[in-house]
C-alpha cells in the first residue's frame, strides 16, 4: 500500500488488508482441522467445523462493506486494483471455506464404514493446499509477485496427488464393490481439496494483477488428468 493524504484512507485500506487476511488464516486453519478430524474419525469435531464456517462467510461480508467504502471515496487507479483484488480474494478464500467444511462433512459419512488406506492420500494433498493457502495469503500481505507465481506453479502438485488418488480409488472400487461407497465419499473429499488449489491459484493470480496489472500472466502446468484417467 502507499500512502495518502487523508490518513484514513490509509487506515481503511489497512482494516481491508487486516480482514482478508484474517480470512485467510481462518480458512487454512479450518482445512487443517478438517483433514484432522478426518484422520481422528471425530464426528462431533467435524459438526463443530460445518457450523464454525458461518465465521468465514460473515467476514467476507465486513470485506465486502468495507471495499464498498473505499469505492466510495474516489480511490485512484492503483487504489482500483487494490479494492478489487481484494473482493476477488475474499470471494476465493469463502469458497475455500466451503470446501474445508464440506471435507468435514464428509468425514461424517465416511465414518460409518471401515477406515481407508487411502485416506493418508487425502491427508498429503490437504497438507500440500494449506501450504498453498498460507503461502499465497503471505504473497498478498507483502505483494510480492514471484512468491504469488510459485505457489501458482505449485498447483501442478495438487493435480497431480490429486489424479494419483483418482487412480487408486477407482482401481480399489474395481477389486472391491463393498469400497465403492467410502471410496467415492473420499472422491469428494479429494475434489473439494483440488478446487482449494485453485482458489488458491485465482488468488496468486489476483496478486499478480495487484502488482503488474494487466500484464499478461506467465503460462502454467496443469497435471490434474482425472478427467482422461484410464486403468
Amino acid at each position: 500500500m502507499h500512502d495518502h493524504i487523508l490518513k484514513s484512507y490509509d487506515a481503511e485500506q489497512k482494516r481491508l488488508l487486516d480482514e482478508t487476511l484474517r480470512m485467510g488464516e481462518m480458512a487454512a486453519a479450518q482445512l487443517e482441522a478438517a483433514l484432522d478430524v478426518v484422520q481422528r474419525r471425530d464426528d462431533k469435531a467435524a459438526a463443530r467445523i460445518v457450523a464454525n464456517d458461518e465465521a468465514i462467510d460473515a467476514l467476507e461480508h465486513e470485506v465486502s462493506h468495507d471495499v464498498m467504502k473505499l469505492a466510495l471515496r474516489g480511490p485512484m487507479a492503483r487504489d482500483l486494483r487494490e479494492i478489487l483484488a481484494a473482493i476477488r480474494i475474499a470471494a476465493d478464500i469463502e469458497r475455500i471455506g466451503d470446501y474445508a467444511a464440506n471435507v468435514a462433512k464428509r468425514s461424517m459419512a465416511l465414518n460409518t464404514a471401515p477406515a481407508l488406506p487411502h485416506v493418508a492420500g487425502l491427508q498429503l494433498i490437504g497438507r500440500l493446499a494449506v501450504k498453498q493457502v498460507r503461502d499465497v495469503m503471505a504473497a498478498y500481505r507483502d505483494c510480492d509477485v514471484e512468491a504469488a507465481q510459485r505457489v501458482r506453479a505449485s498447483d501442478a502438485e495438487i493435480d497431480a496427488a490429486y489424479t494419483g488418488l483418482f487412480r487408486e480409488l477407482l482401481t480399489y472400487m474395481m477389486e472391491d464393490a463393498r469400497a465403492i461407497t467410502p471410496c467415492t465419499h473420499l472422491l469428494f473429499m479429494a475434489k473439494n481439496i483440488e478446487r482449494i488449489g485453485d482458489h488458491a491459484t485465482n488468488i496468486a493470480e489476483n496478486v499478480w494483477f495487484l502488482v503488474r496489472g494487466d500484464d499478461a500472466l506467465p503460462p502454467r502446468e496443469k497435471a490434474d488428468e482425472s478427467n482422461t484417467a484410464t486403468l
